[in-house]
């Protein structure tokens, strides 16, 4: 498929896109699973209590099982006692760690591209081969083109030519197409790639086709 390609001085060409990528079919099944298992994973499960077995201390009954006239305890690591274990508390990093296959997530990127493209949410711009060290020159180039929420797939010679005056830019992110992921790309409104980061995209998702 074809689609337009932006310069940085605001040239329009058209460039040849693969139409098995960039409009193929949505999954939004695939989406939901594999988003959620990245959202999930993501999170660091640092709270954790001490457990009933987990408390130092004497195993020894506090008072005389029976002939008190008081209800029966055991120990005092039990979790009605102040200083005791905690029942049902949070264990720490021991859940389950949520596992998408690599078919799975590549469907998913697949999907998640499509939508962008048909909801014309995807850009494709020239690549830049000079050094453009202001921010202000970059932000203009955005603003032109309307762009003010984005997710930026960039060939490596372009990060290093944008990267110090993309960097300060609200809601904009650089990243190199092998770690393009479902949710940064649902996580920004618009989408955008170099012409060299489509081929890369392209070549890395169709490899084995």
């Amino acid at each position: 498929m074809k689609i337009d390609s932006i310069s940085i001085k605001g040239k329009i060409t058209e460039f040849e896109i693969s139409e098995k990528i960039f409009s193929s079919d949505i999954n939004n099944k695939i989406i939901c699973k594999v988003l959620y298992s990245q959202v999930t994973n993501s999170k660091p499960r640092l709270a954790k209590t001490k457990q009933r077995n987990e408390i130092m201390g004497s195993t020894a009954k506090i008072y005389a099982q029976k002939g008190t006239g008081n209800a029966r305890h055991s120990s005092k690591k039990a979790p009605i006692f102040v200083g005791g274990g905690v029942a049902h508390g949070p264990k720490g990093n021991v859940y389950k760690i949520r596992k998408v296959n690599k078919k799975e997530k590549k469907t998913s990127l697949i999907s998640a591209i499509s939508q962008k493209t048909k909801d014309k949410n995807l850009i494709v711009f020239d690549d830049i081969d000079g050094k453009i060290n202001k921010t202000k020159e970059f932000n203009n180039f955005l603003k032109k083109n309307k762009i003010n929420n984005a997710l930026i797939v960039v060939d490596l010679k372009t990060k290093k030519n944008i990267y110090l005056s993309a960097r300060n830019i609200a809601n904009i992110k650089l990243i190199e197409p092998h770690y393009l992921n479902t949710y940064d790309i649902l996580k920004y409104k618009r989408i955008m790639f170099t012409k060299s980061s489509t081929k890369e995209l392209e070549k890395g998702l169709l490899k084995h086709e």
